[in-house]
């Protein structure tokens, strides 16, 4: 029991990483003078490299023994926790997140008030902590036989994801044409499509051996059917959170505490309908929740993207918060036990692995998709609506006024706190228009934007309609008409 108590800390501190970065995007944008491009790989150089790693890890892990993995892992994550908070630039700071994605996989399969840095910093002390427990409580236990890494096959999917990433994210900067010579956006995104075949096709030829990607799990319905729920709540989760954090921040004003108490409301309300969701599992098939569960979570995230508006209040989103956080409660709970229950056993370790690579590569893609459509939304909104308020200055202001706030895609947009979406240096009776620009056309640009995890967790909802019932149900109901017969 102490042994699992400290792998549950282990892995606690790499998931809590995965998303306390995010109400603490506006003040890194400040802190470092970051731009949103540059914060999305932030968000990817993590996430990215814990995902294709994790599978691998495990295997590591066969070899070398869980234990020695886990604590490998939490070092260099506590490593790369220091290296972060101390970062003095953009690029110190997505070093250190692709870093740490390596220490979370590593030992992750192995069972603001101080300011942003102080995010990172939290890992330090726990880190050193969780390092000694496992050396002191955690068994070295081995398995007998030998296994083999596929390191191809984590080249070709690493390469082939960070093409198709890089494409998205850089995109919108070079108007998603040239980046070099002859290299455009398209060709890198292209680039990294194919490698992601040659993945697929090199993993169907070691299906004998031990592929990264076995395949044999796709074959159950339920277990395919659950990894499309969870790549969408991956992608859902962080592609509300991603605009939802810098809009309450940038645009409203809050402290990252005043925000992330407000979206507080949401994991509260998430509590509440887990208890009931717990109790109903044994009672119902665990379709019959997930549906309206991910209903309910759209539709929350529909009334969020409804009340968002340049002079919102921060409770009045209160009612898509709790209605959304009250889906998450019934959604959780069933995923993992639907996609399970009828593998064969040899299976569920290498299917628990897989399906949680997926939900980390939703959120991968997540960040790049719905980053480079609110950087294209953004370019759009703030160009127009710098044409429009042109016309309140002088004319010797409004054309350099509308190009600054045109090139901001160009320089990347900064969209922090204290911003007003451009690097433009002007008067301070200016800066109010500027405010206004901003503050409108990101509101502008977010409405289109939360769209896409909406429409993504509804064709999740119509996909679940397809899961099969539980075999043992539908025996016993069969027992039972054959009785009365």
């Amino acid at each position: 029991m102490a042994a699992l108590g400290v792998l549950a800390l282990g892995l606690f501190m790499t998931l809590l990483d995965l998303t306390i970065v995010n109400i603490a995007i506006p003040s890194i944008l400040d802190g470092l003078h970051a731009s949103l491009d540059q914060v999305l790989w932030v968000l990817n150089a993590y996430s990215l490299l814990y995902a294709v790693l994790l599978i691998t890890s495990a295997r590591l892990g066969d070899i070398y023994g869980p234990r020695n993995l886990f604590a490998a892992g939490v070092v260099i994550f506590t490593v790369a926790s220091a290296l972060s908070g101390l970062a003095q630039d953009p690029t110190q700071l997505i070093a250190a997140r692709a870093l740490q994605g390596v220490g979370a996989a590593v030992l992750a399969p192995q069972g603001t008030h101080f300011g942003w840095r102080s995010i990172f910093a939290v890992n330090i002390p726990v880190g050193v902590i969780i390092f000694a427990l496992a050396l002191v409580i955690i068994p070295d236990l081995r398995p007998g036989r030998r296994h083999r890494l596929d390191l191809l096959g984590v080249g070709l999917a690493t390469a082939g994801l960070f093409a198709v990433i890089y494409g998205l994210i850089e995109g919108q900067r070079y108007d998603w044409g040239v980046v070099t010579g002859f290299i455009t956006i398209p060709m890198i995104i292209g680039a990294g499509i194919v490698l992601l075949a040659l993945f697929l096709f090199y993993q169907s030829r070691r299906q004998d051996g031990e592929p990264l990607l076995p395949f044999a799990v796709f074959k159950d319905r339920n277990f395919t059917l659950m990894t499309v729920v969870v790549a969408a709540m991956g992608f859902a989760i962080l592609g509300l959170y991603l605009p939802l954090t810098i809009y309450m921040q940038s645009v409203l004003g809050l402290s990252p505490i005043d925000a992330g108490l407000t979206i507080a409301l949401q994991p509260l309300a998430m509590i509440v309908s887990s208890g009931i969701a717990s109790s109903l599992s044994q009672k119902i098939s665990g379709k019959y929740m997930l549906v309206p569960g991910l209903l309910a979570l759209a539709a929350g995230s529909a009334y969020i993207d409804w009340a968002a508006q340049a002079s919102s209040g921060r409770w009045d989103f209160t009612p898509g918060l709790i209605v959304s956080g009250l889906g998450m409660g019934f959604i959780w709970m069933p995923i993992f036990s639907i996609a399970t229950r009828d593998l064969p056993a040899h299976l569920g370790g290498v299917a628990s692995g897989v399906i949680n690579t997926i939900q980390e590569l939703g959120t991968v893609f997540a960040s790049a998709v719905v980053g480079a459509f609110l950087q294209n939304r953004l370019a759009l909104a703030l160009h127009d609506r710098a044409v429009t308020a042109s016309a309140q200055l002088p004319a010797s202001y409004r054309q350099p006024f509308v190009d600054g706030f045109s090139n901001a895609a160009h320089t990347g947009f900064e969209v922090g706190a204290g911003q007003s979406g451009t690097s433009l240096q002007l008067p301070a009776q200016v800066q109010a228009i500027a405010h206004y620009v901003f503050t409108h056309a990101f509101v502008d640009a977010m409405h289109p934007t939360l769209v896409l995890p909406i429409v993504l967790l509804v064709l999740a909802a119509m996909a679940t309609v397809f899961v099969r019932s539980h075999k043992t149900a539908e025996v016993a109901i069969g027992q039972e008409e054959a009785a009365f017969a």
